[in-house]
């Protein structure tokens, strides 16, 4: 298993011309505090996200003659209307009013349901590109609008840089948690957010608290209990990872992840990983893979945070 997966792949590629294949990053929740709920039924949070230097790839080709969006492979018992990808492109297209398309293809490296942000990633990730290949010119400000509409997550990764999330997850502050290293691993769930925080049993009043407190006090996810609760191979996967270091659940899940101060001692926590849990090696980001991307290609919106 490849760790630096993307930091490895972008220090080889050729700075001539356009790239034509895209980081899609993952992400983790470090933190995760449930404050309150609002009349509305939407809860209140305070939220850590952190890029890893690991994910999916999007490979895409600007079509001249055509607006047509083409999605490869085909995601089974998914509408092509529906996958966030070519929700994505269709939006950028009409509020850029672009007259041409693009084929994208989706190489699926993480997995689905693990609260690691690969739908929302991916939609951040077409956004981003195809504002650049099809000289679009729209700001960071104008894609995460965009990006809002599709998941609460995908702005995140349009300004890729780790960030405080607050309220709803709508009052961002960019902040520089340490960067670690961590092992994940998911187990075979399928975890319904809706269902966790619509749980009785699910904390709704951690005190809310400054940034700098938060960074300077042990980590937690308020919605850990629950989801242990319903869900015993998740609580296996995560005592396993207690035995090697600090760990816990990453969001809703289903993934859990260890942090560790450097990449040998991960490893050697993930060279014994039970075989059937899939799982990766990947360093944490502050700044976003594709960012970095961008700005070495000098294309617009790599981040300046």
């Amino acid at each position: 298993m490849k760790t630096h997966q993307f930091s490895t792949a972008l220090s080889s590629l050729d700075l001539l011309g356009k790239p034509r294949r895209f980081p899609s990053p993952a992400k983790l929740n470090l933190f995760l505090y449930i404050n309150g709920r609002l009349p509305n039924g939407y809860h209140e949070l305070q939220t850590l996200f952190q890029f890893l230097d690991f994910g999916d790839w999007l490979h895409i080709e600007v079509c001249e003659q055509s607006r047509d969006i083409l999605i490869t492979p085909e995601i089974p018992h998914l509408k092509t209307e529906d996958n966030l990808i070519y929700r994505a492109a269709k939006r950028l297209q009409d509020k850029a009013h672009i007259t041409r398309g693009a084929t994208i293809h989706l190489e699926k490296i993480l997995p689905m349901g693990g609260g690691v942000g690969g739908g929302s990633s991916n939609a951040a990730t077409t956004l981003l590109a195809l504002n650049a290949l099809w000289g679009a010119n729209l700001s960071l400000d104008e894609l995460a609008e965009i990006g809002l509409e599709l998941g609460a997550d995908v702005p995140i990764f349009i300004h890729g840089h780790a960030a405080f999330a607050e309220g709803v997850g709508e009052k961002i502050t960019y902040c520089h948690p340490p960067e670690k290293w961590f092992v994940v691993l998911k187990p075979e769930n399928a975890i319904s957010t809706a269902a966790i925080f619509n749980d009785p049993a699910l904390p709704r009043s951690t005190p809310k608290r400054t940034l700098d407190k938060l960074l300077s006090s042990p980590y937690e996810n308020d919605c850990q209990k629950i989801v242990l609760n319903h869900y015993p191979d998740v609580e296996k996967a995560l005592n396993w990872l207690l035995q090697y270091a600090p760990a816990r659940l990453t969001g809703t899940g289903a993934c859990v992840f260890a942090e560790f101060d450097n990449e040998a001692n991960a490893q050697a926590c993930f060279q014994q990983k039970p075989k059937e849990l899939f799982g990766f090696v990947a360093k944490g980001l502050n700044v976003s893979p594709l960012h970095q991307l961008l700005k070495r290609h000098n294309l617009p919106n790599s981040s300046t945070i």
